[in-house]
């Protein structure tokens, strides 16, 4: 299997497609779903993403952005924050 130098853990914002995108690449990721933790306040998804050594991904910029400055330490924690955009087809 590849290897990042991070793994991902998804939030419950995230659609599941990026992680079957990236899982596709050979790449480790779990999602909220995956691991319990639907419904889990923000603050709870942080500590599990931590607890297994991942990065969290959301596109909850708004309340992670404020947790990331009160909660992580630059040296030990990565969080990947991301506005949400839809692709249209082209016609």
């Amino acid at each position: 299997m590849s290897r990042l130098f991070i793994e991902l853990h998804l939030d419950e914002d995230t659609d599941v497609l990026i992680a079957d995108l990236v899982r596709s690449r050979g790449f480790k990721v779990t999602t909220a779903q995956e691991a319990g933790q639907i419904g889990k306040q923000d603050d709870e998804q942080l500590a599990y993403a931590l607890s297994q050594r991942s990065a969290l991904l959301t596109h909850n910029h708004v309340h992670f952005e404020a947790l990331a400055r009160e909660y992580l330490r630059p040296e030990r924690s990565i969080m990947v924050l991301s506005s949400q955009c839809v692709v249209q087809p082209m016609k």
